[in-house]
């Protein structure tokens, strides 16, 4: 997976621990919101995947006070996931950007077919990769 996180860092511009953490956040949330099965392929396919959303997967999910407010306002699904990247430093470009190069090293290991299933399964995904 490092050399896949350090790819995607590259391309974005961040630093790569930076992307390890925010692509383990982004497979977690699809993880939480996509349809099931495709998403267990996906993410299954990618080496390394299950072991980052396994670290980072409740990272940044706002607990307490606030996380319960923000749940109880509507704070979460796609632009949950966005405030919670935006609280690791990122600005909306570099998420749009880590959001789309994620999608396409998840196309390259596990086929487009699959992956358009995962983001057509998520409200909002689709215009942001």
């Amino acid at each position: 997976m490092n050399e896949i996180v350090t790819q995607i860092a590259d391309r974005v511009g961040i630093a790569p621990d930076v992307a390890e953490k925010a692509v383990g956040m982004m497979l977690g949330f699809l993880q939480r919101e996509a349809d099931d099965g495709a998403v267990a392929q996906m993410i299954e396919a990618i080496p390394g995947g299950s072991e980052l959303v396994a670290q980072f997967n409740g990272e940044g999910s706002g607990g307490g006070l606030l996380g319960g407010l923000m749940s109880a306002i509507g704070g979460g699904g796609i632009m949950g996931l966005g405030q919670q990247l935006m609280s690791q430093g990122l600005g909306m470009g570099e998420i749009t950007s880590l959001a789309r190069e994620t999608i396409a090293v998840a196309k390259q290991y596990a086929g487009d077919e699959v992956v358009d299933e995962v983001v057509a399964s998520v409200p909002g995904l689709s215009q942001f990769v």
